[in-house]
């Protein structure tokens, strides 16, 4: 598997943009805040790692793939891949925990 990493290049990160909160419409129109916890790069992609407050309550994570515009502007879109999925989770667990891995 790839090192994850801090994302760089491609525009600004979305935390320079919109700082620790961000506001997304959810699927019923309605607006949450979600919290930016970590912004990391894998396998030549981007991605945001989110947690809004109820899922913070469960330990719960939100992992969207960073993409930009023609106008270079960050938009989010939804992980639908499991193992696509799976391996930004486990990253992001590395980031926080330590990697397993010894060199």
């Amino acid at each position: 598997m790839s090192e994850a990493k801090t994302p760089s290049g491609g525009g600004p990160s979305l935390k320079e943009i919109y700082g620790n909160k961000i506001e997304l419409e959810g699927e019923d129109g309605a607006s949450v805040e979600w919290t930016l916890l970590a912004e990391l790069a894998l396998e030549g992609r981007s991605y945001a790692v989110l947690q809004s407050e109820a899922m913070r309550k469960d330990g719960d994570i939100e992992i969207l793939r960073i993409v930009h515009g023609s106008d270079n502007a960050p938009q989010l879109e939804s992980v639908e891949d499991d193992e696509e999925w799976e391996n930004v989770s486990e990253a992001y667990d590395d980031l926080q925990f330590g990697s397993d891995d010894r060199p």
